[in-house]
């Protein structure tokens, strides 16, 4: 009985201090540019593997992100340099990096080994991902996408999206670029 009640005390305790405890508003910074710096040396062609997004191109292709700043409009060629596709910049809305981790072909192969324990091996080993992300708005059919395009390493991630936000005239809003609506 007294062990109970010393319990219940407790945590009737804990409870009032967990109640006590205020919620501190979060501070909002109006300076965006200072949360990570443009790269100096902005790339003119970015290596990439279109995962899909256009209407009309739905199959994986490595290929290479241009600038053609004469008619303001971003190129996407094959490896064999033949344009494949192009999104004009006024049709880019958004431009942003995502990761995603995945497992990777060693920690496939770790996981099917027949030894008990394997499989939690292979899933630790673990790789990130770095994607390209435009959103667009296409003219001729009225409907809006995301291409999406495989990136090597978040270091030419980051140089792409400040490359094409910059050549887009697109506001930083963080690590991304956006177009503001105009009324």
């Amino acid at each position: 009985m007294k062990r109970n009640l010393i319990l219940a005390a407790i945590v009737v305790l804990f409870l009032a201090s967990a109640s006590y405890s205020q919620i501190r508003p979060a501070e909002r910074t109006e300076d965006t540019q200072a949360e990570s710096p443009i790269p100096e040396n902005l790339p003119e062609t970015i290596e990439t593997e279109y995962q899909g997004g256009i209407f009309g191109f739905s199959d994986k292709e490595k290929g290479i992100l241009k600038f053609d700043m004469t008619n303001e409009r971003l190129i996407f060629a094959d490896e064999a340099g033949k344009e494949r596709f192009s999104i004009p910049f006024e049709a880019i809305k958004v431009v942003y990096p995502s990761q995603q981790k995945v497992r990777s072909g060693t920690g496939r192969a770790v996981g099917a080994i027949p030894l008990p324990g394997a499989s939690i091996a292979g899933m630790f080993m673990k790789k990130k991902k770095n994607y390209l992300v435009i959103q667009y708005e296409d003219q001729e059919v009225d409907v809006e996408g995301a291409a999406n395009f495989l990136v090597d390493t978040a270091d030419i991630l980051t140089g792409a999206i400040h490359a094409i936000g910059q050549n887009a005239e697109m506001s930083r809003r963080g690590d991304s670029y956006i177009r503001k609506q105009t009324p």
